[in-house]
Formats: C-alpha cells, structure tokens, sequence
C-alpha cells in the first residue's frame, strides 16, 4: 500500500500534521507519487492531509482504491487512527495533537483513565483484589498439609507430592470449564 500526502516520517520535519498539495504544482506533483506508487505495484494508496478536490482527482485518475485521512470524502474509503476517534488519549496535553480532520467520536480516555486511577487506588488500600476476585481455593484439608509443610519449611529436603507424576493443575480463568471443587 503506497501513502501520499502527509506521511508519518514527514510529521516530525514539518513540525506536526501540515496539509500538502495545496498549491497547484504541489497537487500534480502528490497525483504523480500516485501514479508512480500504482504502477510500482501498490495495491492501493492512502492520502493524506491533503485538499479534497486534489484526493477526488487523484481517486479518478488511479485504478486502485485510494484510502482518505484528512483527504475529504471522494476517496474509495476511509480511515482514521481509533485512538483519535475514540478519544482515548484525552488528557488535555494530547488534545493539543490531534488532528483538525479527525472527529472524535466518544471520549473513552476519561474513563480510561477514571478507571486506572481506581484501579491503582483500591490495590493500594488492599480492596482489590479481595477475596472476590481470589476465586482459586484449597480445600480445607489441602490448607492444612500446606500449613504443616511451611512450618517445616526449614528442612533442606524438597517438597515430595503425591501427584508428582502431574504437578500442573488444569483450571479455567473463567471458570466455565471445570466444576467449582475442580478449580
């Protein structure tokens, strides 16, 4: 897939997202890296930043689909970068970043970031994970020969179980496969 206009390793040397193609000669010089790009192989071409009308021509002109961003509506189809469009980096430093074409269309950074800041809060006041979320249990028996065997945990030998053969133990993380004593 070939890509005209703004490019991502041009965003840095220009200085942030700049239009191209706005002058004339500019325009037939994006269409021309177009046409080189189809007939190198490209199976399609994005442009981007650039005038509607100069993406409309250069969607005519090609014979493979053109993908817009920032490039108006006469292209074969559209993209956008999710976490623009999705707000999810909506701290008020990166509004100042995100492009004039994209239009969010929800603002799932603030809760995102609502959510790790709860997240953090009750792991550090020891609520999360409580024993809700620490569904994994021994049986009573189990938790006793536990507790017996860490008491006599200063002896160098090593643990010896009786299901050596299988020392894994298969559960669900979701709990759908396996009864609640099997977990």
């Amino acid at each position: 897939m070939g890509h005209v206009g703004l490019t991502p390793q041009a965003i840095s040397v220009l200085g942030g997202f700049r239009a191209q193609g706005r002058t004339a000669d500019r325009a037939r010089l994006l269409l021309d890296e177009a046409l080189r790009l189809q007939d190198a192989g490209a199976f399609a071409v994005v442009l981007e930043c650039i005038p509607a009308n100069v993406a409309t021509a250069i969607t005519n002109k090609l014979e493979i689909p053109t993908i817009g961003i920032g490039a108006g509506g006469g292209t074969s189809g559209q993209v956008l970068v999710f976490h623009d469009l999705l707000g999810m980096l909506s701290h008020p430093h990166h509004e100042e970043f995100v492009p004039k074409f994209c239009k969010k269309y929800a603002s799932v950074g603030l809760q995102i970031n609502d959510g790790l800041a709860q997240f953090k809060k009750e792991v550090e006041e020891g609520v999360f994970p409580g024993n809700d979320y620490s569904p994994y249990k021994m049986s009573e028996e189990e938790e006793a020969n536990f507790g017996r065997l860490m008491k006599d945990s200063e002896s160098a030998s090593p643990c010896k179980s009786k299901d050596d053969d299988d020392d894994s133990e298969q559960f669900s993380l979701y709990g759908n496969n396996k009864s609640e004593d099997q977990i």
